[in-house]
């Protein structure tokens, strides 16, 4: 199956076996293997095999192969880590904290008393501020 690919990309290089990683979880569309700087123990990204570097430029057929896997892949890495709960997170662009641009969902997960801690400082959404930002975002989906 033909894939794009970026001769640059470090994680194009890991899908064609031209990098080494530590494999989870292979088929023809799909890679998952373990992040080599973890943020927890079991922490484990999962690419397509293909070049996209962020979820909006993703053809929602690849979101979709991924979407299939990512329930067993989840509770494989909770299993494996003897771990209760976890997040699976996608940052898409650099102001979002994306470092590797190909698209990637972390799989990290969590255990009671672990360190790792995402700051999120939630705001107030206010009523007539959400009210004009989601009638913006539905004209933008043509709704």
């Amino acid at each position: 199956m033909g894939h794009p690919t970026d001769s640059t990309c470090i994680f194009c290089k890991i899908a064609a076996d031209q990098i080494p990683c530590t494999k989870v979880y292979e088929d023809d569309a799909v890679l998952a293997f373990l992040d080599i700087g973890p943020l927890v123990r079991g922490h484990t990204l999962v690419i397509p095999k293909g070049h996209y570097a962020t979820v909006m430029e993703t053809p929602p057929e690849v979101l979709a192969e991924i979407a299939k896997r990512l329930p067993g892949l989840s509770k494989a890495v909770l299993a494996a880590t003897g771990a209760k709960a976890c997040h699976v997170l996608v940052n898409s662009g650099a102001e979002a904290m994306q470092s590797v641009h190909h698209l990637h969902f972390h799989i990290l997960p969590r255990k009671g008393g672990d360190t790792f801690r995402i700051p999120w400082n939630a705001g107030k959404l206010d009523s007539v501020e959400g009210t004009a930002l989601a009638a913006a975002i539905k004209g933008q989906m043509g709704c």
